[in-house]
C-alpha cells in the first residue's frame, strides 16, 4: 500500500508539472491521465479512508489559500463574501436536492440534498491561478477567494447535518440553525487562540526551520480541536491563516521567505494526489453502478451540472442588486442621521449616530461622505465583473474529498448504490466544470475586457504618498543615527555616513549603493581607519532603517491607505534587500575592532 501511494504521488505530481509548463489546468490534466491509467488491466485499486483523506488535505490547503487573503479587503468584501459563502451554497443545495430527488426519487430527500450540499462549494484555486494571470483586479479575486473559504464551512455543516439524518437520527431545522451558529463561534474562536499562539511562536523563534515546522502542524491541531468541540474546522483553520497571515509582516523576513515555497509545495502535492486519486477510483465506481442504474445516473449527474451552472449567475446577479439596494438604504439613513446630529447632537437620534461614529473609529467623521462610504458600503463589481464571478464556480479538492468520505459520513444509513451515485454526480460535476468553466474563463476576461488598470492608477498613487512618508521616516531616522555614528567613530565619519544615508535613500533605483559605498569606505588610507566603521555597523544602519520602512507600511495599511496586497509585494521587495546584507554579511571575514 505504502509503494502504490507513493508512486501515485510522484505521478501525479509529475504530470501536474508538465501542464504547469505547458499552461494546461493542472487538476484536469491530473484527474484524465489517472482515469485512464485505471482502465490499465494490471494498476491495482487504492483504498485510502475517506474521511482520513479529508482531513489531511483540507487543514493544509484552507491554511495556505488565507494566507495570501488580504484580511482588510476580505473585511470589506464581506457583503459580498457572506452571500456566496452561505448563500449560494443554501441555494445550491437546496436546488440541487430538489432537481435529484424529482429525478431519483429513492434517493430520498436527505440524501438528495446531501449530494446538494457535496457539489456546492467552488473552489477558486483554479479560478485564481487564471484570473491572476490576466489581471484581474484585486478587489475579484479576494470576493473569489474569500468565498471559497467560507463555502467550505458552509457545506461541511450541512453535508454533516444531512448525513445525520441519512444515517437515521432526526434533526430538525432548528438543530441544524443551532448546530451551524455553533460550529461558526467555536470554529472562530479556535482559530483566534491558534492564531495567537502561532503568531507569538514566530515572532520569538528565529529559526525558520523550527515556525515552518510548527506551521504545517497547527493547522491540523485547529481543525480537529475545532471538530471535537463540534465546531467547524473550516473556520478555525480559516481565521488562524487570516490572523497569521494579517501579523505576518511583524515577523522575521526569514520567517516570511520560509512561508511561501512552503506552503506552495504542499498545496501542489496535495492537490496532484487528491485529483490523482479521484481519477483511479472512478470505473470502479461506474463498474459498482451496474449496467441498470448507468443511464439514471448519467441523466442525473447531467442534470446536476446543468443546474449547478444555471443556479450561480442566477443568484449572483440577483443578491448583488439586493445587496446594492440595501446598502444605499442604509447610508440613505445615515446620512439623515447626520443631518440630525448636526442639527441637534442632543437628540435621541444624534447620540446614535455619535455612538455608531465612535464605533467607526475616531478617524472617520460621520459628516464625512467618502470615509462614511468607505466603510459602509461594500466594494462595487461592474457587470462584467459580475459575469467573471458567475462563471468561476469551478469545484475542486473539496467537492472530490467530500465525495471519497461519502462512506464513512452515511454508515449504513444510504445504500451502497445510493452512495456511488454521489459519488458519480460529484465527479461528473467537478470534471465538468472544471473541463466548461476553466477552458473558457480566460477567454471570457479577455472578451469582456475586464482588467485592473484603474486599480493599478490608485495603487500608483497610494505608492506615492507612502513613499513620501517613508522618506521622511527615513531621514528622521538617518538623522538620529548620524548623531550616534559621530559619538561613536568621530566626526571624520559623517561624510561617510552621508554618503551611505545618500545610498539608502535611492535604494530602490540602486540596489547595492550603500555596499559599494562601503567598500570604497575600506579602500581608504589605514589613518581614516582608525575608527572606521565596520560592515556590520553598516549592515545594522541599513536593517534598522529597512525596519523603518516596514514600520510605515503597516501604519499605512492599517490606516486604510494602502491596499494589503501592495504592502505585502513591497515588503518582500524588502525581504530581499535584507536577504542580500547578511548573505553579504556571512561570506566576509568578521571586521577587525574599531580602534579609538
Amino acid at each position: 500500500m505504502g509503494v502504490e501511494v507513493f508512486v501515485v504521488l510522484v505521478g501525479s505530481v509529475a504530470v501536474a508539472a508538465f501542464a504547469r509548463w505547458r499552461g494546461l489546468p493542472a487538476p484536469l490534466v491530473v484527474t484524465g491521465v489517472a482515469l485512464a491509467v485505471s482502465l490499465l488491466p494490471f494498476v491495482p485499486q487504492i483504498e485510502i479512508d475517506g474521511d482520513l483523506l479529508l482531513n489531511l488535505t483540507l487543514p493544509p490547503l484552507l491554511y495556505s489559500a488565507s494566507l495570501e487573503v488580504s484580511f482588510v479587503s476580505f473585511k470589506r468584501s464581506l457583503p459580498h463574501i457572506r452571500r456566496l459563502g452561505v448563500g449560494l451554497v443554501l441555494v445550491t443545495a437546496a436546488a440541487v436536492g430538489l432537481v435529484a430527488w424529482w429525478i431519483m426519487p429513492e434517493l430520498t430527500l436527505a440524501g438528495a440534498l446531501l449530494l446538494g450540499a457535496i457539489v456546492g462549494p467552488p473552489d477558486a484555486v483554479s479560478a485564481a491561478a487564471v484570473a491572476r494571470k490576466l489581471g484581474l483586479p484585486r478587489r475579484v479575486m479576494t470576493v473569489m477567494s474569500g468565498e471559497s473559504l467560507i463555502n467550505d464551512a458552509t457545506s461541511l455543516t450541512l453535508v454533516r447535518v444531512f448525513a445525520a439524518i441519512v444515517a437515521g437520527a432526526t434533526v430538525t431545522v432548528w438543530d441544524g440553525i443551532v448546530e451551524f451558529v455553533l460550529a461558526v463561534v467555536v470554529g472562530v474562536v479556535v482559530g483566534l487562540v491558534f492564531g495567537i499562539a502561532l503568531h507569538q511562536l514566530r515572532l520569538r523563534v528565529s529559526d525558520p526551520v523550527v515556525t515552518g515546522t510548527f506551521g504545517l502542524l497547527v493547522p491540523f491541531g485547529a481543525y480537529a480541536i475545532a471538530e471535537h468541540l463540534n465546531g467547524s474546522g473550516v473556520l478555525a483553520v480559516v481565521a488562524m491563516g487570516l490572523y497569521v497571515g494579517f501579523n505576518a509582516p511583524r515577523t522575521s523576513y526569514t520567517t516570511r521567505q520560509q512561508d511561501g515555497p512552503l506552503w506552495s509545495s504542499m498545496d501542489f502535492l496535495l492537490e496532484s494526489f487528491v485529483f490523482a486519486y479521484i481519477g483511479l477510483q472512478f470505473p470502479d465506481v461506474v463498474r459498482e453502478l451496474g449496467e441498470r442504474s448507468g443511464m439514471h445516473t448519467l441523466l442525473l449527474a447531467l442534470a446536476v451540472f446543468v443546474v449547478v451552472l444555471v443556479v450561480r449567475p442566477v443568484f449572483v446577479y440577483s443578491s448583488y442588486a439586493w445587496g446594492q439596494l440595501w446598502q444605499r438604504r442604509r447610508l440613505m439613513r445615515w446620512k439623515h442621521a447626520a443631518e440630525a446630529f448636526r442639527k441637534d447632537p442632543d437628540s435621541g437620534r444624534g447620540r446614535a449616530v455619535r455612538r455608531r461614529q465612535e464605533r467607526l473609529g475616531k478617524r472617520v467623521r460621520v459628516t464625512d461622505g467618502k470615509a462614511l462610504r468607505q466603510r459602509l458600503v461594500e466594494p462595487t463589481l461592474s457587470v462584467q465583473e459580475r459575469a467573471v464571478v458567475s462563471w468561476a464556480g469551478m469545484r475542486g479538492v473539496v467537492t472530490l474529498a467530500m465525495a471519497a468520505a461519502l462512506p464513512d459520513l452515511t454508515g449504513d444509513g444510504m445504500s451502497e448504490g445510493n452512495v456511488e451515485v454521489l459519488i458519480v454526480c460529484a465527479f461528473v460535476v467537478t470534471v465538468g466544470t472544471l473541463l466548461l468553466q476553466g477552458l473558457t474563463l480566460a477567454p471570457l476576461i479577455r472578451a469582456l475586457g475586464v482588467n485592473s488598470d484603474a486599480e493599478r492608477a490608485d495603487e500608483e498613487r497610494q505608492l506615492d504618498a507612502v513613499r513620501r512618508r517613508s522618506a521622511e521616516a527615513g531621514k528622521e531616522y538617518l538623522r538620529d543615527k548620524q548623531r550616534e555614528w559621530a559619538e561613536t567613530y568621530g566626526e571624520e565619519s559623517v561624510d561617510r555616513f552621508n554618503r551611505i544615508a545618500r545610498s539608502l535613500l535611492r535604494v530602490e533605483r540602486n540596489a547595492g549603493k550603500a555596499e559599494r559605498e562601503m567598500e570604497d569606505a575600506e579602500a581608504a588610507d589605514e589613518a581614516s581607519r582608525q575608527r572606521r566603521p565596520s560592515y556590520e555597523s553598516v549592515r545594522d544602519l541599513s536593517k534598522g532603517w529597512l525596519e523603518v520602512r516596514r514600520q510605515v507600511l503597516l501604519e499605512e495599511r492599517d490606516r486604510g491607505n494602502l491596499n494589503e496586497e501592495v504592502m505585502r509585494e513591497l515588503i518582500t521587495a524588502m525581504d530581499a534587500e535584507e536577504l542580500a546584507l547578511d548573505t553579504r554579511g556571512s561570506l566576509r571575514p568578521p571586521s577587525p575592532p574599531a580602534r579609538g
